[in-house]
């Protein structure tokens, strides 16, 4: 089925779109996104495992780690690293862009840079590329739509990365198997299937991911413990179902993750009014919808 836009309710400002990448691991997919008109608003998003680069048209967002509020930064446009832990998303106007949501490997691909230097820390992507992001970005505004902007994207990422140096072998295998087993695969037994020591896979993960493999692992059964939540089990069962062992180790590593008990998290995340740069795609982009405009 095609991969077409899928359009949240109007109010709020977000159009989806999975990208043609995705099923090799690369490009996850892209996050048209409108939000602030009029109020200000903030998010907390949870460490999913990705990598975000943010093309802004208007306005900035404030980044702050969820469990240390004083590192924060600021910008129109960001690229913001894999996190172990909790992102809030901040915003005090009107904020318009697109966000492109990157496999860590993919990013390694993309940039040729260690991935530990971009983990658990957002920069201003004026930063590293310079005044290219805000004549790419005022490319993407000028277009008329969000699937003339995505499949420009979908084309630029393309093209970056038949060029780009292959990930490791090892390193994609073993983080294939995390990703599909939900972070249950014990470190020995990644390690065992590559031929490297133990230190040598944690050396190459945070090369070419930016977390270690049992720091990786920890945020993928945190997710998918937030995936039977929302398809409807209590948070007890959605812990069970996810591999912790009771409801307080669940609870324990929770916290140290994001910063609130489940519970709270929750009531956070109720009912947003509009969803912001950081949110991640939907479970299954396969809806196919008209085209939204910009």
């Amino acid at each position: 089925m095609s991969k077409t836009l899928v359009p949240a309710a109007p109010a709020k400002g977000v159009v989806w779109k999975s990208s043609a990448l995705a099923p090799l691991g690369q490009v996850i997919g892209y996050r048209g996104f409108r939000a602030g008109a009029g109020r200000t608003g903030s998010r907390l998003v949870a460490p999913d495992g990705m990598v975000r680069i943010v093309f802004g048209f208007a306005g900035p967002v404030r980044i702050v780690s969820g469990l240390d509020p004083p590192r924060s930064v600021t910008a129109t446009s960001l690229a913001i690293g894999v996190h172990a832990t909790a992102t809030l998303g901040e915003y005090t106007g009107p904020v318009h862009g697109v966000t492109v949501l990157l496999t860590p490997l993919a990013a390694h691909r993309l940039t040729a840079a260690p991935m530990e230097a971009f983990a658990c820390r957002a920069v201003d992507l004026a930063d590293v590329l310079g005044a290219r992001v805000r004549t790419f970005a005022g490319r993407l505004a000028e277009y008329p739509d969000w699937h003339s902007r995505f499949t420009l994207l979908d084309r630029l990422m393309a093209l970056r990365l038949l060029g780009a140096p292959p990930s490791s072998p090892q390193v994609d295998r073993a983080w294939r198997r995390l990703v599909h087993t939900a972070g249950r695969t014990p470190v020995r037994e990644l390690a065992a299937e590559t031929g490297w020591s133990h230190r040598q896979l944690e050396r190459r993960f945070l090369q070419q991911v930016g977390l270690s493999p049992k720091s990786l692992a920890q945020v993928l059964r945190l997710q998918e413990a937030l995936r039977h939540r929302r398809n409807g089990l209590t948070w007890a069962d959605a812990a069970g179902a996810a591999g912790y062992y009771d409801q307080a180790h669940f609870t324990r590593s929770f916290k140290a993750m994001i910063g609130c008990t489940p519970g709270r998290f929750s009531a956070l995340r109720a009912d947003p009014q509009e969803y912001g740069p950081l949110d991640v795609l939907p479970d299954r982009v396969t809806t196919t919808a008209p085209d939204a405009t910009a």
